[in-house]
């Protein structure tokens, strides 16, 4: 996936510009969930940062940095379609998503790429085209759509790409699957931007078949 982190910045000491969150007005009932408004006796895949309810055919990959070694996204495999994922902190009263889709344009167009602004099911998302490096293919293009959701404390981004980047009822399976994701902020201080931990899981009940 394209590395479009959003870099670290220290806490809001009130000069920066205040975005609204941006979240679906059903957000606390339908998902993401914070961990304070999920089903506690759900069956979840704990991996630090968030939990995924596993699903039949879903197949779950950490995304690890190599100098690192640290977790820095969960990949989903689900219905003809892959979902990355990535939970930052947040400040209390405002949001990333406005900030950070403009970081997102900014990066893939020094790639070359394009992006076009759409209101989506959790509202403002990007549907981009990447170039791609594939053999015997130059004009080769990877499609991808990024979605965000404010939430109390927490942002969390996703990136679609296949299937689900283009076909509506693909659409439809792969975002309940971001919907069902639930995100542990936790309650260390960390800098609005800082990418919450993730580990491996403690439990491995994520179907890999």
């Amino acid at each position: 996936m394209t590395d479009t982190t959003p870099p670290s910045e220290p806490e809001d000491d009130g000069r920066e510009l205040i975005h609204e969150k941006s979240a679906p007005a059903d957000r606390a009932v339908n998902g993401p969930l914070d961990e304070s408004e999920a089903n506690a006796v759900r069956p979840y895949v704990d991996l630090g940062g968030i939990k995924i309810l596993p699903r039949e055919g879903l197949h779950l990959r950490l995304e690890v940095e190599e100098g690192s070694q640290r977790v820095v996204a969960v990949g989903l495999d689900f219905a003809g379609s892959t979902l990355q994922v990535q939970p930052f902190a947040a400040p209390r009263s405002s949001g990333l998503w406005h900030e950070i889709r403009e970081q997102i344009t900014d990066q893939i167009a020094k790639q070359g790429g394009t992006t076009t602004l759409s209101d989506g099911p959790f509202g403002p998302e990007l549907l981009a085209e990447i170039p791609a490096a594939i053999a015997g293919q130059p004009n080769a293009k990877r499609i991808a759509r990024f979605v965000g959701v404010d939430g109390p404390r927490w942002f969390l981004r996703g990136v679609i790409a296949g299937e689900g980047a283009l076909d509506p009822v693909a659409a439809q399976q792969i975002e309940e699957l971001f919907r069902s994701v639930v995100v542990v902020r936790g309650k260390t201080p960390m800098p609005p931007r800082d990418l919450i931990p993730l580990q491996m899981p403690k439990t491995a009940t994520a179907d890999e078949s």
